[in-house]
């Protein structure tokens, strides 16, 4: 018995000498995944019932898994399929009983590249998997770009993707659209797909293709999806557990841009639409949230967005930007969720606000309030360049369960690519931040104001502060505080709405002091 005892305090401090330099490398530690066989288009789920247990997966067929919350991978394990192939756009998906699932394309050895959907479970942590289930096989057709969710009400899989009459043909008698199955048994038979968008796209993968449909459930069990496509974002939903759908598809919002997006070093972007709802038990419970990223302020000026809705799709708010840097820099290939458990979203997307060429780091956002304000803050440890020599794939993902919040992105660095994450402290959301904001007591009032308004805050600590107001595309309109120096105490700035000519609509309060950054929604009513 002692024996046993010292082995384990052994390993228990083995455990402890890794994990400290990393702990103490950076606010949030970034972890190497894997960087073998040039990576890219990487997934990532955390178990809600065990959040210890993640895997995660990358071009083309590989996976990864973790048993200690993402700080250690057994990494670059192949997934086999000996009937139907594996051939990319992996998306790893757990259910209530902690299975997990790797849904991606098809290479049958017989028959017809990425002819089908396909999907295999492990029960085991990846030790084991299913052959593969086949989803949606039409032949001479191709399915892509598919994405999946589980119903945590009562375990059902459900996935959406595009069907391409023939993938990248510029005939114009060839379209595209967006098709849904699910599967009541654990992914083993699925039902007949059928199709949800109204309007087709074209077949040559650009702005006006039919693609990007990310499902999600809401608190009763309903099914919501939107895609980008030739009319813009839209969205469509079931209520009797997708046997039925909407007639019209519902408009969401204009999508400048497109699916397809031109980033400098980046050989294909995309603004993909990402949904997601609320199922916590907080005060934003049945919101639907849709975060994309287009180029309505040009092609130099790329943008993170977040739109939502609080009456089950049928009406959308104004978009609004999610990325809180100046206009004219690139933030490109968001992804977001909801921690089911506090309600917060979390978004991870790239990010070139603090370079003038082609560096690259990767940032994350977080709000607390139902996507009314975010804070942002870099993830990544050091920026990379990427070269459009190497394909960075389509996405990049992240999970959240109960403050336990693992991005996933893919890097380049001394001609590698690699996959990395991070340990994110949801404590410390900013740069070289302590861990405690030394401000409290924010406040905005009148809030919506006609004449004037004024920002209420108290100072805890004798720190650097600035006071911004902005408006929705991130442009300052008001400087209240200039960076200086202010003692601890209550302090109070108004906003005079004559002389700086607002029109009516959304602004923000940006206060930042010691680099920890919050804002307040405010609006203008004349």
């Amino acid at each position: 018995m002692i024996a046993l005892i010292v082995k384990i305090m052994k390993s228990i401090t083995s455990f402890l000498l890794f994990l400290m330099p990393l702990l103490l490398s950076a606010q949030h530690p970034n972890i190497e995944i894997t960087n073998y066989d040039s990576p890219n288009e990487p997934s990532i789920i955390i178990d809600p019932k065990n959040p210890q247990r993640i895997i995660a997966a990358n071009n083309i067929w590989w996976y990864h898994t973790s048993l200690d919350g993402g700080i250690t991978w057994n990494s670059d394990q192949y997934l086999e399929s000996t009937e139907l192939g594996v051939w990319g756009d992996p998306c790893i998906i757990v259910d209530t009983a902690g299975n997990f699932y790797f849904f991606h394309l098809s290479n049958p050895p017989q028959g017809e590249w990425i002819d089908r959907i396909v999907v295999q479970r492990t029960g085991d942590m990846g030790n084991t998997w299913t052959g593969g289930s086949g989803i949606g096989h039409i032949p001479g057709k191709a399915q892509d770009k598919e994405w999946a969710v589980v119903n945590p009400y009562n375990n059902e899989i459900y996935v959406t993707w595009t069907q391409f009459d023939v993938y990248g043909s510029s005939n114009p008698n060839d379209s595209s659209i967006i098709r849904f199955s699910k599967s009541t048994d654990l992914g083993e038979t699925w039902s007949e797909a059928i199709r949800l968008s109204e309007v087709a796209g074209d077949c040559i993968d650009d702005d006006n293709t039919t693609e990007g449909a990310v499902p999600t459930v809401g608190p009763e069990g309903q099914i919501y999806v939107s895609w980008s496509g030739p009319a813009g974002i839209v969205f469509d939903r079931s209520l009797d557990g997708g046997n039925t759908w909407l007639d019209e598809d519902i408009f969401v919002a204009n999508h400048p841009g497109g699916w397809a997006i031109d980033i400098p070093g980046i050989s294909r972007c995309n603004g993909m639409p990402v949904t997601d709802c609320d199922r916590s038990n907080g005060p934003n419970r049945g919101t639907i949230y849709i975060n994309y990223t287009d180029q309505r302020f040009g092609p130099n000026d790329t943008d993170v967005w977040l739109t939502k809705s609080t009456d089950g799709g049928t009406t959308w708010s104004t978009p609004v930007r999610v990325n809180d840097d100046e206009p004219g820099k690139h933030q490109f290939f968001t992804w977001m969720t909801v921690d089911q458990t506090t309600g917060k979203l979390w978004f991870v997307f790239y990010d070139r606000r603090n370079h003038s060429d082609n560096a690259t780091d990767v940032y994350m956002a977080v709000s607390e309030d139902g996507g009314e304000t975010f804070t942002n803050f870099k993830v990544s440890e050091e920026p990379f360049i990427p070269t459009s020599s190497r394909f960075f794939g389509d996405y990049n993902n992240i999970s959240a369960v109960n403050d336990i919040v693992r991005p996933i992105w893919t890097r380049l660095h001394n001609g590698e690519m690699k996959i990395m994450t991070a340990i994110v402290d949801p404590t410390i959301t900013g740069d070289n931040l302590s861990a405690t904001a030394p401000y409290s007591e924010t406040a905005v009032v009148p809030n919506p104001f006609n004449k004037s308004t004024a920002f209420s805050f108290k100072l805890t600590r004798k720190s650097h502060i600035s006071l911004k107001v902005k408006d929705i595309t991130g442009r300052t309109i008001a400087n209240l505080i200039q960076a200086k120096t202010m003692m601890p105490g209550k302090y109070s700035k108004t906003l005079e709405a004559e002389g700086i000519f607002l029109t009516a609509g959304v602004y923000y309060f940006v206060l930042e002091a010691d680099n920890k950054v919050t804002t307040k929604k405010v609006i203008y009513t004349p």
